[in-house]
């Protein structure tokens, strides 16, 4: 499948161009059996830089074993993008939604489309970032997804007006390897991780919250996720790039409040890349909310459980938006 049949509506943007104002459709009542599509897409650079396999190609898969549910992922990305989840009835707030797949793919349903839902069903517009992964062969793929992240959220506020954004109340959630780009973009919206392409650069990437879902988050070869550094760095990883690169290595006073979900049994992602940087966050006076859940494993998302206490979290994390001033 080509990137062009990914959306049922692609109406594709170059950053800066005219954006359509179509409500999201409607929802099905059960949560994960019906979600809406987007209604196109902005490509976050004018020109994007840094590939090694020119014969790169966008692949997407649907991996569900259910019929009624979609859980679609895909890689290949040479085109980063945000999908756009306008809201029916904007309340000024926006989330950026960062999915997961182990630097190799990108869910975009369960930790994508779905959270986009269940926010714009607040009055929130969201945008999914389709990121660059780093399997796929780039240069510099340790910036790699955040140099993206931290281009989605500037140029989410470039087009705030368009969208009824407020441009400060623009928060960002993000799950598994998904949640370690979420993590270093609340702790390095700062850094510059790529050359400014044009005036959108001049804008800020700090979000005003930031929801690491069982993130990836430390470099700590004796808790971090297995994948991350063949991923990111190759075999080895030094102690100056874990002091660069970890997020719980960077968190400052411009940390914006954290809100932080993760299974107990997690065994894919330790369950302590939570709660490590809970303690930081704690240590430096930011406002953190933490969840944890006995059971549920790894990639939950927004997956239809009712009998799991994990299904509460998404109800959780819309309040902690609300507490910190996302929504009107």
């Amino acid at each position: 499948m080509d990137r062009r049949s990914l959306l049922l509506t692609p109406l594709v943007l170059a950053a800066g161009s005219a954006v359509a104002q179509t409500p999201a459709p409607d929802v099905a009542t059960k949560r994960g059996l019906a979600w809406p599509e987007p209604v196109g897409t902005i490509d976050l650079w004018p020109k994007v830089t840094g590939q090694l396999r020119p014969d790169m190609k966008e692949v997407v898969e649907d991996v569900s074993t259910d019929p009624n549910i979609k859980v679609r992922r895909v890689q290949g990305i040479s085109k980063p993008r945000i999908a756009i989840f306008p809201a029916a009835n904007p309340n000024g707030g926006a989330m950026l939604i960062i999915p997961g797949g182990g630097f190799s793919w990108n869910y975009f349903d369960h930790e994508g489309y779905q959270l986009a839902a269940h926010f714009n069903r607040q009055g929130v517009t969201c945008f999914v970032l389709f990121y660059r992964l780093a399997n796929d062969g780039w240069a510099g793929k340790p910036d790699l997804a955040t140099a993206d992240a931290q281009r989605a959220m500037r140029l989410i506020r470039a087009n705030a007006a368009r969208f009824k954004i407020d441009p400060k109340r623009v928060g960002v959630a993000g799950f598994s390897a998904g949640g370690f780009v979420t993590a270093s973009l609340a702790t390095r919206h700062a850094v510059r991780t790529y050359t400014p392409v044009d005036a959108v650069d001049e804008l800020d990437a700090r979000p005003l919250i930031a929801a690491p879902i069982y993130a990836v988050q430390s470099l700590d070869p004796a808790i971090a996720y297995s994948g991350t550094i063949p991923s990111l760095f190759g075999k080895a990883i030094s102690p100056q790039q874990i002091a660069r690169y970890s997020p719980d290595h960077n968190v400052d006073a411009h940390t914006p409040p954290c809100f932080m979900v993760h299974a107990e049994d997690d065994n894919t992602v330790p369950v302590a890349n939570t709660t490590t940087f809970r303690e930081v966050l704690k240590a430096k006076g930011i406002v953190v909310e933490t969840h944890l859940f006995a059971t549920g494993g790894h990639g939950f998302g927004m997956k239809p459980a009712p009998n799991e206490p994990y299904h509460l979290w998404p109800d959780l994390l819309v309040n902690f938006t609300r507490r910190q001033g996302l929504m009107a």
